[in-house]
């Protein structure tokens, strides 16, 4: 064990050497940067600031996992819609001598929680209660999964850090993307918070105006300096739990103490040649991608051709069988019993196609089950580096800006996750759409997640690191990732920036990105399928490894990504 006044000196020259090696003294700008091809190491994710942050490091001799904390951390100050320190996430990673890694650092429902904590004296569901506010809130697992990580890196934990304690405390300038979604979570902010918080300002935010987080910086040192003790335990978790007295919420000291990060080995199977390493229960993503790919795999797309009706008709399909089973079956494996060897087995899937008519639209009443919404405010990265380490993270509060509550005193915002549980298995929730037993809200369960960071390996090396946020379109979309590079062969940016659909069995609509081809719209709807236009779905950050010393980057043009490397 290090003696305290060691880590003290070690964490106090990590944070001031690049304070004076940055000359940073005032707020970082940036520049969006969409593309770029690297020799040594990339990083795509949702903000320059953040893959800056993680090539600062592997210049500085980190690896990919080095990488990856610095990137969420940075993500934490720069990206506060999505990126935390309040929430949660999961991590899928490769490494050069084969080894592969998954870790699970989903919330957790708190001690407190019970399955009927959101219904009303008739049992039915209270909209807000489950996504606003202090109840809202799950056990935040971001810090305990950066821990958890750090046994892959190589740098200390406080040069990690390092980086957000710069952006938090010297502050950004944002963007007006940024300022109007500060502006539109206001009222929020100043109805739910029992503190001041550095999101609010006497006049509305406006592009070029600079946030400081003080408070987020002070408890950024603490996690610097103490680890996973700088948050679950002392001064941070003690402003949490008064946090939640002060604004009715139920996580306690002693739910925060018990939070463990769950390391486990990635979901893998085959496609096309491919090994495909994505994320197990409890997320949904990866057994749904495995069934989505699984039941269009022996079909001749690649004839058909992207974009082509019936390459387009046979992915919906399996979409909609796939979401009707998510529904019916998944959930948190340490509460449930998951029969993944059958959803997942090759004759299953044959079996669950069966009905597939070519031409004619499916119908979700026939394909019975049901479905759970999920938030679309994620957000993910993917690292490379020189070694051959190859990380793909996606994390979230759930919402965006999650519940709208900054812990007073420590500058970071809670999740909202507990809206990700079945607020009334069995019945339409708030949204008009079924959940499950199997997602039931119980004490200490790990609420189900669409969250599908992936990784593709040729040959037993890497080829594709990707991942994307979007709720429920996670999955659709890295299902269309895959399939549009290994089966169609698109390059890395029409990979991530075509246009996307989502089918996900109920709402029985087939959603449809701007852009979309006239004609497969027209050719579908001759089919008998309902078209919906809609914004973006989801944000793609992606690296393709042409070969030793090739590295391709590109962010997703849908928000303000950007890529970095060397």
């Amino acid at each position: 064990m290090m003696p305290l006044m060691m880590r003290s000196l070690i964490f106090l020259l990590c944070t001031l050497s690049l304070d004076v090696l940055g000359q940073q003294t005032g707020p970082e700008q940036y520049t969006v940067t969409k593309r770029i091809e690297a020799r040594k190491y990339a990083v795509a994710s949702a903000h320059p600031l953040a893959s800056g942050a993680g090539t600062e490091v592997m210049k500085a001799g980190g690896n990919a996992f080095d990488a990856a904390i610095a990137t969420q951390l940075a993500l934490a100050v720069v990206y506060p819609e999505a990126g935390n320190l309040g929430g949660g996430g999961f991590l899928v990673a490769s490494m050069p001598d084969g080894k592969t890694v998954a870790i699970n650092y989903r919330e957790m429902a708190p001690g407190k929680a019970h399955r009927d904590m959101y219904l009303d004296g008739a049992g039915n569901p209270i909209v807000k209660k489950s996504l606003e506010g202090h109840l809202a809130a799950g056990v935040p697992g971001t810090v305990a999964g950066l821990i958890a990580t750090h046994a892959y890196a190589k740098l200390p934990f406080a040069r990690l850090v390092a980086p957000a304690i710069r952006l938090a405390e010297h502050g950004y300038i944002i963007t007006a993307a940024e300022a109007r979604g500060l502006n539109r979570h206001r009222d929020n902010f100043l109805r739910l918070n029992t503190r001041p918080v550095a999101f609010v300002k006497d006049t509305p935010w406006r592009e070029g105006d600079t946030l400081v987080q003080k408070d987020l910086a002070r408890t950024l040192r603490l996690i610097a300096e103490k680890g996973a003790a700088g948050f679950y335990a002392g001064e941070t978790a003690q402003k949490i739990a008064e946090e939640m007295q002060r604004g009715g919420g139920i996580i306690s000291a002693e739910d925060l103490q018990n939070y463990r990060a769950e390391v486990l080995q990635p979901l893998r199977f085959k496609f096309r040649g491919h090994d495909i390493l994505t994320m197990p229960l409890p997320s949904s993503g990866g057994i749904c991608l495995q069934q989505m790919l699984g039941m269009v795999e022996k079909h001749p797309m690649e004839d058909w051709g992207f974009h082509n009706p019936k390459s387009v008709q046979l992915m919906i399909e399996a979409e909609r069988r796939a979401y009707s089973d998510r529904a019916e079956y998944l959930g948190d494996p340490h509460f449930v019993k998951v029969p993944v060897k059958t959803l997942t087995d090759p004759a299953y899937l044959q079996r669950r196609m069966a009905d597939f008519t070519p031409g004619l639209a499916s119908l979700s009443a026939r394909v019975p089950a049901g479905v759970i919404k999920e938030s679309e405010q994620t957000t993910h990265l993917s690292v490379v580096d020189a070694q051959g380490n190859a990380v793909a993270v996606t994390t979230t509060l759930n919402g965006g800006y999650g519940c709208d509550v900054v812990v007073g005193g420590a500058g970071f915002l809670l999740n909202n996750e507990m809206d990700d549980f079945s607020v009334k298995p069995g019945s339409p929730n708030m949204y008009g759409l079924l959940g499950n037993e199997a997602n039931a809200i119980a004490p200490g369960k790990r609420m189900l997640s669409s969250m599908t960071p992936t990784i593709v390996l040729k040959n037993t090396q890497p080829l594709l690191v990707t991942g994307t946020p979007g709720g429920s379109t996670i999955i659709t979309s890295m299902f269309q990732t895959l399939v549009n590079s290994l089966v169609f062969g698109l390059d890395a940016d029409q990979t991530v920036n075509a246009p996307k659909f989502h089918h996900q069995w109920l709402p029985d609509v087939v959603y449809i990105e701007r852009g979309f081809p006239e004609p497969v719209k027209h050719s579908l709807e001759r089919m008998g399928y309902k078209l919906t236009p809609r914004e973006s779905i989801g944000r793609t950050e992606l690296i393709k490894i042409h070969g030793i010393g090739k590295l391709e980057a590109v962010a997703d043009n849908r928000g303000d990504d950007s890529a970095a490397g060397e």
